[in-house]
């Protein structure tokens, strides 16, 4: 592991330890990585890493020290996940993507010198009333299409003006999300382009629209800020694949090891319901993991897994704590073997397609008992 921007090696820390063998190693120097590609996809554009929901669950604290020598700033949904960064001593610059959800929290973004996007009236006039200390930094968020949160495209040059005439707003920029981002080529992208810029009106105002489905396919919509988001953590932002994301590195392994082997015969179910019925004499396998752990309870029969770096498969219901898999053929694993339920050989989006949800998911549900441990720090 090489040395970061400021000098620090690379080393390994345990986070939260546990006695079950069962954790999630994230790879900072994959996340790292994957941020370089972000920046080098968009080489005119800044980059906010977006590190909310911890971080998609790989650690938003140890994640942001690992990229603070080089991003240039972070994105996060609420005031909790931003003061987390800078009472950890973050001192780049961090976006509010979701604004402030009360006008007393307007003290604590000035306090902590944020910056945050405004997306309805009422945000807006929380912020045209405040008495802050230092200019606040406002993004002004268009609704072009995705239809959660924002102005109408139509709406934002007076929301512009009434913001720029305020003398304790800053710094004004315009930010917007795209719905179809992941499908290159489908005419909403090119619709949603068409309303914010027609939103803007010609003005020369700092933008963001890019997510990372944007970062890698769309450089017209690569503007002042990009957003990188699931990139960072390995993961293809593409509904197909895409020959965009070939280079990124998963930043999370998930790793369990074999509690108990039991051997059946032909015709025993197996688990809750007997979802899994053998039809030949089955040597199974037990790892502790388990719905409560973040592994998703609806993977059906067959999700890939390895086991002593070899590939199986998922066999009967997941439950709680414990899942089963298919050790047939595998005589030499017992107990102790290392069991992968996704990484570099069990690629994260394969076991999410398997499930019937997206990585996203696996991702944030991570459950608290799972320890992270951080390398490349």
């Amino acid at each position: 592991m090489g040395a970061t921007k400021n000098g620090r090696r690379g080393k390994v820390v345990r986070m939260n330890a546990s006695s079950r063998p069962l954790h999630a190693r994230i790879h900072l120097d994959a996340i790292r990585h994957n941020y370089r590609i972000a920046k080098a996809s968009a080489p005119s554009s800044r980059a906010l890493a977006v590190v909310k929901a911890n971080a998609y669950g790989h650690g938003a604290i140890e994640v942001a020290r690992a990229l603070a020598p080089e991003a240039d700033g972070f994105a996060v949904a609420c005031l909790e996940e931003a003061l987390e960064l800078r009472e950890s001593g973050i001192r780049d610059r961090i976006l509010l993507l979701e604004g402030v959800f009360a006008p007393d929290e307007l003290a604590q973004v000035d306090a902590a010198e944020l910056t945050m996007v405004v997306h309805c009236r009422e945000q807006l006039d929380w912020v045209l009333a405040a008495r802050p200390e230092r200019p606040l930094r406002c993004w002004i968020k268009v609704d072009s299409g995705m239809h959660r949160v924002g102005f109408a495209p139509g709406d934002f040059g007076a929301i512009h003006a009434a913001l720029g005439a305020c003398a304790h707003v800053g710094e004004l920029g315009a930010i917007t999300h795209f719905a179809r981002a992941d499908e290159p080529g489908h005419p909403f992208i090119q619709r949603q382009l068409a309303d914010f810029d027609r939103a803007l009106g010609g003005k020369a105002v700092m933008s963001s629209l890019s997510n990372s489905a944007a970062v890698l396919s769309l450089p017209r919509a690569h503007r002042d800020w990009t957003r990188p988001g699931i990139m960072l953590y390995g993961i293809s932002p593409f509904v197909a694949s895409h020959p965009a994301a070939a280079e990124l590195r998963p930043a999370m392994t998930l790793e369990s090891a074999i509690i108990a082997v039991r051997d059946l015969a032909p015709g025993e179910p197996l688990g809750y319901g007997g979802r899994f019925v053998c039809d030949r004499p089955t040597r199974v396998g037990v790892a502790a993991v388990g719905y409560a752990d973040g592994y998703p309870r609806h993977a059906p029969d067959g999700t890939p897994l390895a086991v002593a770096g070899r590939p199986t498969r998922l066999i009967g219901r997941v439950s709680m704590d414990m899942i089963m898999l298919d050790l047939t053929g595998m005589e030499d694993v017992g107990l102790g073997a290392p069991v992968q339920l996704w990484g570099d050989r069990v690629p994260a989006a394969e076991v999410a397609q398997a499930a019937g949800t997206i990585a996203y998911e696996l991702f944030t549900g991570i459950g608290r008992r799972v320890p992270l441990i951080h390398e490349g720090v």
